[in-house]
């Protein structure tokens, strides 16, 4: 039994809606969101927390780099698990997957910055074998 759909319901509040389905680690984020006016519910812009969602309503907000486009599928009875929550929402347009990074573009990224020799000041290993050949030790 599915203990986070709550049959009953007809209406909840928007940002508890969207804590209880994990989009946001917390109703305060859920709040900023809200106050931030940019996330659309059925079209409409929304400031106001207490904002009613209903079953077929469509969200349209920001999440990360991504736009996603939720339809309420049903109303929550309490926060749960992740796997339970998806069980609220079609996601009509899911995230799409980034590039993964090759080994050649990590190796790129992590490889030290390359000076060529005898440019620039010497390093002190550098100084320490010059002056060993001079002689100066």
């Amino acid at each position: 039994m599915n203990w986070v759909v709550d049959p009953d319901a007809t209406a909840q509040r928007l940002d508890k809606w969207l804590w209880c389905a994990r989009f946001f680690k917390s109703r305060g984020l859920a709040n900023k969101m809200l106050a931030s006016s940019r996330l659309r519910l059925s079209k409409r812009l929304v400031t106001k927390s207490h904002q009613m969602v209903r079953v077929g309503d469509v969200l349209t907000f920001p999440q990360g780099s991504d736009i996603r486009v939720i339809e309420v599928v049903a109303m929550a009875r309490r926060r749960g698990p992740a796997g339970e929550a998806e069980t609220l929402y079609k996601d009509l347009a899911p995230p799409q997957q980034k590039p993964t990074e090759t080994a050649v573009d990590a190796a790129e990224k992590a490889a030290p910055a390359a000076r060529d020799p005898g440019s620039g000041r010497p390093t002190k290993r550098e100084r320490r074998l010059t002056e060993r050949f001079i002689g100066r030790e």
